[in-house]
């Protein structure tokens, strides 16, 4: 199970990320020239928004649809995926952040993330 701290403490250990509010959301962004948000967390703090290509996306909300599921709108058919916290364990947690961080960074940026 994953707390609204534990996730904050964990997604703002990546490389270069900010947090800003982005409407009703805090948002998680990769600051470097052209990165972009690669996570939301809801106002209520129970579900995050990650940025996963279409066979990431699938991977996981296939494998773990407890954990995962699309956008129901058009931001789910660019990728953008549903994690529920309270059902996410620790490790899927850090290696969902670190596949969305990749989407949201620049290529040139990848080798930040070790």
């Amino acid at each position: 199970m994953t707390t609204p701290a534990k996730f904050r403490s964990i997604i703002l250990k990546l490389p270069t990320v900010i947090e800003k509010p982005h409407f009703d959301r805090a948002s998680f962004r990769v600051n470097v020239p052209k990165g972009k948000i690669f996570c939301t967390l809801a106002g209520d703090r129970k579900t995050a928004n990650l940025l996963l290509g279409p066979d990431q996306q699938f991977m996981l909300c296939s494998n773990r649809p407890e954990m995962f599921y699309r956008v129901k709108n058009k931001w789910g058919e660019q990728g953008w995926t549903v994690m529920t916290l309270k059902k996410t364990d620790e490790i899927t947690l850090k290696s969902a952040l670190r596949l969305a961080w990749t989407n949201g960074a620049p290529a040139i940026f990848h080798d930040l993330l070790v």
